[in-house]
């Protein structure tokens, strides 16, 4: 019995040590390919050009290529294996994947994207999802989700993509890369699979700038011009209020670098959303979801909706044939998009082309021939994988309000990483107007070795500082904020507020006194909001009800601006202001 008991023991040990084994073998496969590959192949250079005439421009660089560029004698899956079944393998090679070969980088493989690359998640159950290198547990980011992971697990030196979307800068954000999608039209569309033909541009991913611009050089076709220091760096402070990074580790960073390089005179702050307000006129007609008379989305909330509006028109335009005949296997929520019956009026159309036009101009005029604009890149960090957090309304909203202003007015944007914050990647976004590539390509080697220096002080400042409370942080915030506001910088003062409402979300005061400057800048519908909050958290405070009664006020709310000033009135009857206001208003409307 003993003998059976000591061999029973020696089995499952072996058995454990086989498990253990496997698991190791298992994990070292993903180490080694990450699953971002489909198909491994070789595309070659043409032999050197001899002496004394200079090397191929990219020569003893490799790079792999999202599946949907065609190339001579290969299938390309689209992400989905019933497209590969019901297609023919290309008769030529995809324009932009040539140009790269010709100029002396060897393609080793096609990567994962999307099923039919119509996600930002990167997730794909038929060919697997890749992993992302910089967050495992986390999405790689789409639909180019492949190519990124190629480029962050060192496995190439740079990888194509298809940007419409987000397809190229979200995958980039996640996996902590650089990611370029360049003017719409700019770069070849001929040779891959469309997906939205107003919107679809290719992008690139790599680690090194330098290779980046290498890159765009082939690929842009650009004439050579001498490299300008950018004139105006605009800080889109709106933007970064709202994500889930603190500004000293985001638009700071890009703040502190431009000072270094160029001097603060460079730096400007607008509210994006404002500008664009003012700007595209277009955007108010037939954008946007009205109840009860008040309009109810963000002007980069309507700008997300058209370009989600035309992806999915574009696509069903094109591919709605083969849909209906193969119907293939797709994540519920994509599939309810594609296959849901728009009656689309040409109104529709004929006003998303309006707004296009009106963005390219709005931006262009900003921006002129130097000019540079700073956004997030996304605004949330990875999702788990497999979660449904990805595909909620929300976060959809939010990811696509700050990828709709280059998708729709056709300018270059470039995602550069910021290092991580709560273990997550952060990257910030600089846009060009349209054409303005090279300039775009040019400032970001000029500014990325000081923003990633930038980047690590920020992050080590700011562990070093964990001995002051988040409370005393608010506090310092709140102070900078008021100092701001004295000096009438007002989004100066929105920024500062943000950070302390970040840092203490429950403290009627910061969100009080964020609204009196979003006041000043005629953010009335922010203000309101702001207000509303503030009096949630403390039924007392005076100059919320006050403020918000300026703003209802000035957005024509005139019963509920009155009772608003009555309730301050009721606080503190001897308020000169409110009783003066709600005087005014009783006398006009009463």
């Amino acid at each position: 019995m003993a003998s059976q008991s000591a061999n029973l023991w020696v089995l499952l040990g072996l058995s454990l040590a086989g498990i253990v084994f496997l698991t190791r073998k298992l994990k070292q496969t993903v180490k080694e390919d990450f699953g971002a590959f489909i198909q491994r192949l070789q595309l070659l250079p043409p032999p050197q050009p001899a002496p004394p005439k200079a090397p191929h421009p990219l020569t003893a660089l490799t790079f792999a290529l999202s599946d949907l560029f065609h190339i001579e004698g290969h299938l390309s899956t689209f992400g989905h294996p019933d497209w590969a079944t019901t297609h023919q393998p290309a008769s030529s090679t995809s324009p932009p994947v040539s140009a790269l070969v010709e100029g002396g980088a060897t393609c080793v493989g096609t990567t994962v994207v999307d099923p039919l690359a119509f996600g930002i998640s990167g997730e794909n159950k038929h060919y697997g999802t890749p992993t992302n290198p910089a967050v495992p547990a986390r999405v790689p980011g789409g639909s180019s989700s492949g190519a990124a992971v190629a480029v962050a697990a060192n496995l190439v030196d740079f990888a194509l993509g298809v940007d419409t979307n987000g397809g190229v800068r979200v995958p980039a954000g996640f996996c902590g890369i650089l990611g370029f999608r360049p003017s719409y039209g700019a770069v070849s569309h001929t040779g891959i699979i469309p997906i939205s033909t107003s919107l679809d541009t290719v992008g690139w991913f790599a680690k090194d700038p330098n290779i980046l611009r290498r890159v765009g050089h082939i690929l842009l076709q650009a004439p050579f011009v001498t490299r300008r220091n950018p004139r105006q760096i605009i800080i889109a402070d709106d933007c970064f209020q709202h994500i889930n990074v603190p500004l000293d580790r985001s638009s700071q960073v890009m703040i502190k670098a431009t000072e270094k390089l160029f001097g603060r005179q460079v730096l400007k702050h607008i509210s994006l959303e404002d500008y664009i307000s003012s700007k595209v006129p277009s955007l108010k007609e037939g954008s946007g979801q009205k109840t009860n008379g008040e309009l109810k989305a963000s002007s980069l909330k309507l700008l997300a909706n058209i370009m989600q509006f035309l992806q999915r028109h574009e696509f069903r335009l094109m591919h709605d044939e083969w849909m209906n005949i193969v119907k293939p296997d797709l994540h519920p929520a994509v599939s309810a998009q594609l296959q849901e019956k728009i009656d689309v009026a040409d109104v529709e159309i004929e006003n998303s082309k309006s707004v296009r036009n009106e963005m390219r101009a709005a931006l262009n005029s900003l921006l002129k021939d130097e000019g540079i604009l700073v956004i997030p890149t996304v605004a949330d960090s990875p999702p788990k994988l497999g979660g449904k957090e990805i595909l909620s309304e929300d976060y959809q909203s939010r990811a696509f309000s700050l990828l709709s202003i280059a998708s729709i007015s056709g300018c270059c944007q470039v995602s550069i990483p910021l290092g991580f914050y709560d273990k997550y990647p952060v990257s910030v976004s600089l846009i060009a107007r349209h054409g303005g590539d090279r300039f775009l390509l040019d400032t970001l080697q000029t500014m990325y070795t000081t923003l990633q220096e930038q980047a690590d002080s920020s992050a080590k400042s700011k562990s070093s500082r964990n001995v002051v409370s988040k409370e005393e942080s608010a506090e310092i915030a709140k102070e900078r904020g008021n100092q701001a506001y004295k000096d009438k910088q007002w989004q100066k003062a929105i920024g500062f507020y943000t950070e302390a409402i970040k840092l203490s979300g429950d403290n009627a005061t910061y969100y009080s006194n964020r609204a009196q400057a979003y006041l000043e800048l005629g953010s009335y519908i922010q203000a309101e909001a702001d207000c509303t909050k503030a009096i949630s958290f403390d039924k007392k405070n005076v100059k919320a009800y006050f403020r918000r009664g300026t703003a209802r006020e000035m957005l024509g709310y005139y019963k509920d601006a009155i009772d608003d000033f009555k309730h301050a009135l009721v606080l503190e009857p001897t308020n000169k202001r409110a009783a003066s206001a709600a005087d005014r208003l009783r006398k006009l409307f009463q």
